[in-house]
């Protein structure tokens, strides 16, 4: 057994609070039970502690009421099917996961749901994409879509992986991570939070969809120092340090200081990008501001969740099973 010491990560972001958090957390607790996903009174202990409606209000700080709490219902519904998959025998057979990811876009893209079919998760899903509906515009459900399937099949790629007792390689995990994490998908809900409506030529322009990719690089990374022990534990391989000891024959605190050295230099290039933006034109620009304010949010954000919000990760320097 070997002791670890987390970091403290510094960023030169501003660190906000959503002023709806704590009636958006009391109405996720409430949609989360009412959809059944939530089967014990230790999930809902667990829930309670993970305090998800906490990181989508530092993550999205401007959003109204309405639209934070359908963030706060999707996210929790992403963090509830990620712990199926990592830790259920679902995410270890990937015919039965396709079968179920297939069924969720079918919600998405007919708009169907039947309880005998899709189960409390697939219910839940078509809840939030109702009242999606009316506040988004098809080309945004488009790319929603998009992206949400790219995550699906991130999703059978890990279960492939843990079928077959395979360990990705840190390049194909760099890859997949920004997939896995499903960040992409969470930052289409930046049009939703602040009104805009960026065109596509600004989307896919290479700077802003490399700043983005900085973004999901530095939540994700940190999520996986942050989780190191937890799945390490459970013996998962999908994390960046885990997969750095094996690939290396690092040890866990020399895994997480690479790990740390990746995320700070993901941090210098999304400042950097940041001031290299291309100008489009006066309104245009303006709403890139807010689009990139919002990546400054996620990253400070969602780091302060992890320390100071949330009860889901083991973050103190305590003995862990060498993998």
């Amino acid at each position: 057994m070997q002791t670890i010491q987390m970091p403290r990560m510094q960023y030169p972001f501003p660190s906000l609070v959503n002023r709806f958090a704590a009636n958006a957390n009391e109405q996720n607790i409430l949609w989360a039970q009412t959809f059944g996903l939530l089967k014990t009174e230790e999930a809902l202990a667990r829930f309670k502690r993970s305090k998800f409606a906490w990181l989508v209000s530092r993550t999205f700080p401007n959003a109204g009421f309405e639209e934070l709490c359908i963030l706060c219902n999707f996210n929790s519904w992403l963090f509830l099917h990620d712990d199926l998959c990592d830790e259920a025998q679902m995410g270890r057979e990937a015919a039965s996961l396709h079968e179920v990811t297939a069924y969720f876009t079918e919600i998405l893209t007919r708009e169907i749901a039947m309880p005998e079919k899709g189960g409390a998760f697939a219910l839940a899903l078509a809840d939030i994409w109702q009242r999606l509906l009316p506040m988004s515009r098809f080309a945004w459900r488009q790319r929603f879509i998009r992206s949400m399937e790219e995550y699906f099949k991130a999703c059978l790629w890990e279960a492939g992986n843990r079928a077959a007792g395979r360990a990705p390689s840190v390049a194909d995990y760099v890859i997949m991570r920004p997939y896995t994490g499903a960040l992409f998908v969470d930052l289409e809900f930046v049009s939703i939070s602040e009104k805009i409506d960026l065109p596509d030529q600004v989307l896919q322009h290479a700077m802003v969809q490399r700043l983005a990719l900085a973004c999901n690089n530095i939540v994700c990374w940190t999520n996986d120092i942050m989780s190191c022990r937890k799945e390490a534990e459970q013996g998962d391989v999908h994390n960046l340090v885990l997969a750095l000891m094996k690939e290396r024959s690092l040890s866990m605190q020399a895994a997480i200081d690479e790990t740390v050295r990746m995320h700070d230099d993901e941090v210098r290039l999304f400042a950097a990008l940041e001031k290299l933006l291309p100008s489009f034109d006066e309104i245009t620009d303006r709403e890139l501001s807010r689009y990139v304010a919002v990546l400054r949010s996620w990253i400070t954000g969602n780091y302060d969740w992890s320390v100071e919000d949330t009860g889901r990760y083991k973050v103190e320097g305590a003995p862990v099973p060498v993998i």
